[in-house]
């Protein structure tokens, strides 16, 4: 397996032994959005490029980032978290792309497995594309695309493209979407309380509907885990 920022990542998780504190308040909060729009076969969706170094290296992510003081102004101190987080999301948003956006729905919440580096809650939003120009952050954004998340997931596999978990099941889940107003109307929202565990294969990645998520022998076929030990992914959910 080829030893880039994110396998190495990935290996290191498999010594957690359980979720972690998917509750914790302590944690650092972000808001992410898919900013999408409709394309001759299907959803596109925007995707930026992060630089080389740092967190997420060279990885491509949906536009977002962690919630900061300027979230809450204006909302009551007991402000639910998503409302906070889908603030941060059009604010990233603006400040990475550009782009104006208005989150219309809540997609998902995905909680980081113990051990993960950096720990941060993240909630997933999705937003229709507003039409105006890109105007990518300098120094944050070192690429941006309009992509069927299909053709996405084939340059992962291919070994071509960097992806982390969530964005990879996040494009996996909206790929055969025809268009933006079929995916709103379809949105369940999901929460992802993330463990993971060392398969037979490598690193994988196990959520809660998982027989063995919990580390036990397993009562059930049960399964709902993503195979991260080589290319392509594996990705099964089945009861």
């Amino acid at each position: 397996m080829p030893d880039t920022p994110l396998d190495r990542a990935l290996r290191d998780l498999v010594d957690a032994s359980a979720p972690g504190d998917a509750d914790d308040r302590e944690l650092p909060v972000a808001g992410t959005a898919l900013v999408v729009r409709d394309g001759d076969a299907g959803v596109e969706v925007l995707l930026i490029q992060r630089p080389d170094k740092g967190s997420f290296a060279s990885a491509w992510v949906f536009p977002g980032g962690k919630v900061e003081a300027s979230d809450r102004e204006g909302l009551p101190g007991d402000a639910a978290e998503e409302d906070v987080a889908r603030r941060a999301a059009a604010r990233e948003t603006l400040e990475e792309t550009g782009l104006v956006i208005q989150p219309a729905a809540t997609l998902s919440l995905w909680d980081p497995p113990a051990g993960a580096k950096p720990r941060i809650r993240t909630w997933f939003f999705l937003a229709a594309d507003p039409a105006g120009d890109l105007a990518l952050a300098e120094g944050e954004v070192v690429g941006a695309e309009w992509v069927r998340p299909r053709d996405l997931l084939d340059r992962h596999a291919r070994g071509e493209a960097t992806l982390y978990p969530p964005t990879w099941v996040t494009l996996t889940a909206i790929a055969d979407a025809p268009d933006f107003a079929a995916l709103l109307v379809g949105v369940r929202f999901e929460r992802f309380t993330t463990a993971a565990r060392r398969g037979e294969s490598g690193p994988m990645l196990l959520w809660p509907d998982d027989a063995e998520y919990a580390g036990d022998a397993p009562a059930s076929a049960a399964r709902h885990r993503l195979e991260v030990g080589s290319l392509p992914w594996v990705y099964t959910r089945a009861n």
